[in-house]
């Protein structure tokens, strides 16, 4: 990308007026977000423009270089060729078409690619912890290096979920707060491991796609299901073994004797009573506080949630398994002449019921969605009448992807997307120091679609002129949809 001839100059440096902190660069370094550098007098975009290849398909070999025909000078061939906005440039200061504006010809139709990296002051990240642990109350404050970057929002099935980054945390706090929000954001849409600590809470290492670590513990299995639904699952595989399962859980707690479960198998009551809230029979709703141990509770002796058994109905000899519902917390008791729960050694027959809770359990992880909104400015890039792109987006005429991975698009007004960052080539997002992030963003649409919705027409470049240059071809991702696929959902404005 050439230094734009109005940009002015300072002795020998020059001015990038790729972001609005427009840096003033000497011969030889780079600006402040390290994207963009000063070589020999010309601004130039320092990372290599990506360019994915379908060089797989539905499980078949990949294509040799060249082949026997005589290379013709493309870059690669046409058909498998697919140009993402990953190391592409801005289109700031917004009036400017986007950097790369791509036609191509797939299965007979004109298609238009458009590719732009987004600045966006209006993004976050949303984070799913795999993990029963109580990381902290809900809408507690997640920080980096002391700084506010989140919060904790509402848990989910076998997870814990926070919401990070976010215009208010970007811009509206102080200097260092904007900083470490937007450094924290990066390092995770990067892949990269980040330390969060919560406030009440816990401290956790993230990294999408790797485990998380709590309090410097890998965490290993997501929970099979709540403490009913454990006993749902299991009740069958423990008839007989035993005559009362408790599967302890922060949130429901199970009680096989008094669940539906154990009831069609005609198990008799054992006089057992919970501490908590008895919500339906078999369910305990608060049985314990929440934390890191049992079950996602603050207990490490799972009897500390019993009261006494009702003599009336319990019995000495009364076999009692107590689990987690991971299988990672187990113990076996037998009530006493007292009618006092007694731990013993965990019989055989129990064993490997207890190991297929843990067997059925997912592999936890954490995993990290990019959520940002393409604005007015973005869109200029690639029509002078922004909302037509919009619309065109929301009728299914254009396909959006990032980094050429599928993305969500969220119904209601705008283009607000999100977008799992493992499906992405690796460092695919950057930043600028305004502070906000840098992310990639490709448009693809019909020839015709693209000149009905006033797109850019005379800055349209065949795929075939994109010769040299600073480009790295990767193979796309086998799990990715094609973004050049005649099944993407695209209908015609004619």
């Amino acid at each position: 990308m050439a230094l734009d001839e109005a940009s002015p100059v300072a002795d020998d440096k020059i001015r990038c007026d790729a972001c609005p902190v427009m840096c003033f660069i000497k011969p030889g370094a780079v600006g402040a977000c390290d994207r963009y550098g000063n070589v020999d007098g010309e601004l130039v975009r320092m990372e290599p423009h990506i360019v994915l290849e379908r060089t797989l398909e539905h499980g078949g070999e990949v294509v040799p270089f060249a082949g026997s025909r005589e290379w013709d000078g493309e870059i690669v061939h046409q058909q498998g060729t697919f140009i993402t906005a990953i190391g592409a440039g801005t289109t700031y200061p917004d009036y400017k078409p986007a950097p790369f504006i791509v036609s191509s010809e797939v299965d007979g139709v004109d298609m238009v690619t458009v590719v732009t990296e987004g600045i966006f002051s209006y993004c976050g990240v949303k984070v799913k912890i795999d993990t029963d642990r109580f990381l902290g109350p809900e809408q507690a404050t997640v920080r980096v290096e002391g700084e506010a970057i989140g919060h904790v929002t509402t848990g989910e099935y076998g997870s814990q979920m926070l919401s990070l980054g976010g215009v208010h945390h970007l811009t509206g706090g102080s200097k260092k707060e904007g900083r470490v929000t937007c450094d924290a954001l990066l390092q995770l849409s990067n892949g990269k491991a980040v330390e969060l600590t919560i406030d009440e809470g816990e401290t956790v290492i993230v990294q999408a796609g790797k485990p998380p670590i709590v309090n410097g513990i890998q965490e290993s299995r997501m929970r099979v299901g709540c403490g009913s639904a454990t006993i749902g699952i299991f009740a069958k595989q423990w008839h007989g073994k035993v005559d009362e399962v408790v599967v302890v859980d922060d949130h429901i707690t199970g009680v096989l004797s008094e669940h539906q479960a154990g009831k069609l198998l005609g198990m008799a009551g054992t006089g057992i009573k919970l501490k908590g809230r008895r919500s339906t029979p078999g369910r305990y709703f608060q049985v314990a506080q929440p934390g890191t141990g049992w079950g996602g509770t603050n207990i490490s002796d799972p009897l500390t949630i019993l009261g006494p058994f009702d003599p009336k109905v319990a019995y000495p000899g009364l076999r009692l398994l107590m689990v987690s519902t991971t299988g990672e917390h187990a113990a076996y008791y037998e009530l006493d002449e007292n009618l006092v729960p007694v731990e013993m050694q965990m019989p055989q027959p129990l064993v490997e019921p207890v190991e297929r809770i843990a067997e059925n359990c997912e592999p936890a992880l954490s995993t990290v969605l990019f959520i940002g909104g393409a604005g007015g400015s973005l869109r200029a890039g690639v029509t002078e009448n922004p909302v037509r792109l919009t619309r065109s987006v929301k009728d299914a005429l254009t396909y959006v992807t990032c980094g050429g991975a599928p993305v969500y698009i969220w119904p209601g007004g705008g283009i607000t997307f999100m977008v799992d960052v493992t499906r992405l080539p690796e460092n695919a997002f950057g930043y600028v120091p305004t502070p906000a992030l840098v992310a990639p963003l490709e448009f693809t649409m019909s020839l015709t679609d693209y000149e009905a919705l006033g797109g850019h027409m005379d800055a349209i470049q065949p795929l075939v002129s994109l010769k040299g240059g600073s480009r790295l071809r990767l193979p796309q991702r086998p799990d990715n949809p094609w973004p050049l696929a005649p099944e993407q959902p695209r209908r015609s404005l004619g």
